[in-house]
């Protein structure tokens, strides 16, 4: 069958995914398959990452471990029934195309971040079944006092070839603390970093489970998802806070507690 150049996804410059006009699976590689990657994955009882090789659960690991900063798991986040209930709030909203063959849901400002401005004419709030997440989330020590402004639901599905790349979330205007609750399918997060060049840290995502990114992991590692870790439909729902420029006597403190106000009304409306 002759290939059909039809665009069907919204994938840009380098992106791509498994619906792009001429690309095939044998294609799509992951970084690891390219070139000789050493892997470690992390370890959420003792904190750090350990060789692939060492296949020996805590506290048993062997090897040599290292120290991995700025990443809180809290498994079993919620219960089958609380994801069941909120998947179905969830799809009750149009989804629309993403690049890397993914799908979004964006409750937040409209930025864009190069020129460094933003718009919040279309945004209506953080959406009403976020609210109990949000009071859960922040019986943490963690997140006692995290103030989410943007919520964005991502859906990766492996027939779509969905992934994300290596990258850093955006420093101007999102603050310290990422945190993303992981629905539907187990996942790993990877981590990259330019003083380790040959290395990839996995950060285990089980279902159900809320993940925060903070610290060393938030500034000095890029975070990706490989296509092969997506087994099955996954829903990505990452909460985002304000940068200090926003916060308190920062000089955007004015406009950041305009998002505030806005965001806990709980009534929003995914903007397109």
């Amino acid at each position: 069958m002759a290939n059909i150049n039809i665009k069907t996804c919204a994938c840009k410059g380098i992106r791509y995914c498994l619906l792009c006009g001429n690309i095939t699976n044998d294609m799509v590689q992951d970084r690891n398959v390219a070139q000789t990657i050493e892997i470690h994955n992390y370890c959420p009882d003792c904190h750090k990452a350990w060789p692939a090789l060492d296949l020996m659960q805590h506290p048993s690991h062997q090897g040599d471990g290292f120290e991995f900063e700025g990443i809180f798991l809290w498994t079993d986040f919620i219960t089958e029934v609380e994801e069941q209930q909120l998947c179905q709030q969830i799809d009750q909203t149009p989804f629309v195309d993403s690049q890397s063959g993914r799908r979004k849901q964006d409750f937040g400002p409209k930025v864009n971040f190069k020129k460094r401005k933003l718009k919040c004419d279309d945004f209506s709030g953080l959406p009403n079944y976020s609210k109990a997440l949000y009071v859960k989330m922040t019986t943490n020590s963690l997140l006692h006092d995290f103030i989410p402004v943007e919520l964005c639901n991502l859906e990766y599905m492996p027939e779509r070839g969905s992934a994300i790349d290596p990258h850093f979330d955006d420093f101007w205007l999102w603050g310290e603390r990422l945190v993303t609750l992981n629905l539907l399918s187990d996942s790993y997060l990877c981590m990259t970093c330019d003083e380790h060049p040959n290395m990839e840290v996995h950060i285990p995502m089980p279902r159900r489970s809320l993940l925060v990114v903070h610290g060393p992991a938030r500034y000095k590692w890029k975070h990706s998802i490989h296509r092969k870790d997506i087994s099955g439909r996954r829903l990505a729902m990452t909460f985002r806070e304000l940068s200090d420029e926003f916060r308190g006597q920062g000089t955007q403190s004015e406009m950041g507690q305009k998002l505030i106000n806005i965001a806990f009304t709980f009534k929003g409306i995914a903007v397109g």
